[in-house]
């Protein structure tokens, strides 16, 4: 079960040069902790890596499709969904272009390439407890 992320939380993470991801073993546990950059788009939550591997905290993230993420003043349990290179692409490059532009611009082409594209993770708000679900 999911929940939609608040604006304060959607701020919190759409501000932040990076946020840390932590991909869950099968027990439960957390892996190490990988900075990563994050953007966000119509209220939802984005990674991608430069390509697209099996090994790494972005392998790890796709097997479990669960991790933890922590940016200043949250952190949270996440699902992951691989949506890959889909319709939401350009505004996702888009999204990282924006954000990220300070950098050079070959460091932020990379995130805009067809490997990049391909390796998009959404990351999904967990149910909080104390969430009340709509039915």
């Amino acid at each position: 079960m999911t929940t939609a992320w608040s604006p304060e939380e959607l701020e919190q993470i759409g501000s932040s040069e990076e946020l840390e991801i932590a991909p869950r073993r099968a027990d439960g546990t957390l892996r190490g902790w990988v900075p990563i950059w994050v953007v966000s788009v119509r209220d939802q939550v984005y990674v991608r890596t430069w390509h697209r591997r099996d090994t790494g905290w972005f392998g790890q993230v796709v097997d479990s499709q669960q991790a933890r993420i922590r940016v200043s003043g949250l952190e949270a349990d996440v699902a992951v969904a691989d949506i890959g290179d889909d319709e939401r692409r350009s505004d996702i490059d888009a999204a990282y272009r924006d954000k990220y532009e300070r950098y050079s611009d070959a460091t932020v082409d990379r995130m805009a390439t067809d490997d990049a594209a391909a390796s998009t993770l959404q990351l999904v708000a967990a149910q909080r407890p104390d969430a009340v679900e709509d039915t």
